[in-house]
Formats: structure tokens, C-alpha cells, sequence
């Protein structure tokens, strides 16, 4: 299961929300970010983050030809592409959010299209008993793990000190 972040674009002078502009972004590691990092930033529009990602590259190259060691310089090209691959969820959130997108929620599904339609009923739902969807309603969660019981004598696997079996 995959678990999306839900960002609401800024809302045009007293218009509705657009359901179609919403970006879901997915949490965890980026292939492509991992294997095309400064592509993927363009495709996702995030300039500031390219220009960061050049000045870092800049720095490294300078720093690894003045160190004069060879060996070093692909297992820094190598740890850079995997800090990419693995905070790409994250700056692309900033992206947005430097944007003026507003994060509304998560969502958990098998899929894309399914954390979609996961959130949309959930939000559909809201607005239709006329009024609007609360964080809580539009977040929609995979069911099969549940918060344990606070009153339970078991605290994970272990018992409490003290507590009956």
C-alpha cells in the first residue's frame, strides 16, 4: 500500500476548488528521481530545487578535483543520487507548498488511481450533506490496521507489569 500526500491548489477569487488541479504526491523512494534527478525536477516544475541541486554539484566537482581522488568522486555521485531518490517526496512537497498549495491529507491505496478515488469519495461525501469536508472525513485509510485498545493490559506484545493474563 502506498500512502499519498493530498495538496489543494490556492483557490481562484470565489471560485469552487478544482478537483482535477489536486496533486497527490507519494510518500517514499523515487526511481526516477534516483536515476534522472535534475530531469524529474524539471518535469515537476521545481526550479529552485534544480538550482540547489547545480550549486551542490558544482561544489562537490570542485571539492573532488581539488582533492585529486578518483575513487571517492563515484560513491559521491552515487550517495547524491540516492539522497534524491529518497527526499523527492519531500521536495516536491516544498515545491508545492512554495507554490501556495495546501496540504489537506492522506490518502492510502494500492495505486494512484485508487488513493484517488479513495479521497474523492470521502470529499464528495462531505460537500454533499452541505457543508465542507473536514480533514478527518476526507482522509481515507486502509482499515486493516487498528489502533490498539488504551485499555488493554497488553502494550505490544508485552504484558504490563503487574497486569493478569
Amino acid at each position: 500500500m502506498a500512502v499519498y500526500t493530498v495538496h489543494e491548489p490556492p483557490l481562484r477569487s470565489g471560485a469552487p476548488p478544482e478537483p482535477e488541479r489536486f496533486v497527490f504526491v507519494r510518500d517514499g523512494f523515487s526511481f526516477w528521481a534516483l536515476l534522472f534527478g535534475p530531469l524529474w525536477m524539471l518535469r515537476h516544475r521545481m526550479w529552485l530545487e534544480l538550482f540547489g541541486y547545480v550549486a551542490v554539484v558544482a561544489g562537490l566537482s570542485i571539492l573532488l578535483r581539488l582533492s585529486g581522488s578518483a575513487g571517492v568522486g563515484s560513491l559521491v555521485w552515487t550517495l547524491l543520487a540516492l539522497l534524491i531518490g529518497f527526499e523527492a517526496g519531500t521536495m516536491r512537497r516544498f515545491a508545492l507548498r512554495r507554490r501556495g498549495f495546501r496540504n489537506i491529507g492522506v490518502v492510502v491505496g494500492d495505486d494512484l488511481e485508487l488513493a484517488e478515488r479513495r479521497f474523492f469519495d470521502a470529499w464528495v461525501r462531505g460537500s454533499s450533506r452541505g457543508e465542507a469536508a473536514t480533514r478527518d472525513e476526507a482522509v481515507a485509510t486502509y482499515s486493516a490496521a487498528r489502533l490498539p485498545d488504551p485499555s488493554s493490559p497488553v502494550l505490544g506484545l508485552f504484558p504490563e507489569p503487574g497486569a493478569s493474563p
